[in-house]
This record gives structure tokens, C-alpha cells and sequence, in this order.
């Protein structure tokens, strides 16, 4: 015997840091909560939350999901995009890492930005 209840939910993603910053700001996604088997524990789950097939208290259902989405914010995988960039920040760039090449290991700035950006840099 199976079965579950079925939610839409939008979450907003908002860096607590200023220097970052996320779009889209909401994500829409299903929550699917497995249903108690009539008779145990948390069985009457429709009973204390729904009302004519919807919720029956909207802010009573944001806290659920919420509590549902506790720890699910784990990052599964990451890949880097590109350093979108003007000519000017490019520039201030290659100009301080030939102040220490060093620590680049590098022998231009050049070589240091196609080592560790590749071919991911994009000038707008």
C-alpha cells in the first residue's frame, strides 16, 4: 500500500551574502509526502491540513514545507559557467596577477588566466 500527498511549492533563493546572486530568484518544484498508513501515526494528516482539496491555512502549509525542505538544500553537483566580465575589470585583472606571477605559477598573466579559466572567460 502506497501513497502520497502531493504539493506545488516555490521556494526563493536568497544569499544571505551581497556578493552573490541567484536567478532565477524562485524555483517552482513538487514535494510528494508520503502518506501514513490509515491508522498510524499522522493518518489523519488531510484532516488537520486540507479543506475542499486545497490547504485550509496557507502560512500552516508554508511552515510545513519549510520544515519538509529543512537540510534538502544539499548541492548535489557544480559546475562552473564562465567569468563574465568587462574589458576594464579583464584588464585590472591581468594587471594584478603580473604583479605576482608567482603564485600562479605562471610566466604571463595570460597563462594564468587559460590555467585556471580555460576558455570559460566572456567579455560583454
Amino acid at each position: 500500500m502506497e501513497a502520497q500527498y502531493v504539493f506545488g511549492v516555490r521556494v526563493r533563493l536568497d544569499p544571505d551574502r551581497t556578493d552573490v546572486s541567484v536567478e532565477p530568484e524562485t524555483v517552482e518544484a513538487t514535494i510528494s509526502l508520503e502518506a501514513a498508513e490509515p491508522g498510524t501515526d499522522g493518518w489523519r494528516f488531510f484532516r488537520d491540513a486540507l479543506w475542499h482539496g486545497e490547504l485550509a491555512d496557507r502560512e500552516y502549509g508554508r511552515r510545513l514545507a519549510a520544515d519538509w525542505l529543512e537540510h534538502a538544500a544539499e548541492i548535489d553537483a557544480v559546475d562552473f559557467r564562465e567569468l563574465r566580465t568587462d574589458e576594464a575589470y579583464l584588464e585590472a585583472l591581468r594587471t594584478e596577477i603580473e604583479t605576482d606571477l608567482g603564485a600562479f605559477n605562471a610566466d604571463s598573466a595570460r597563462e594564468a588566466l587559460s590555467k585556471y579559466l580555460g576558455s570559460s572567460v566572456r567579455v560583454e
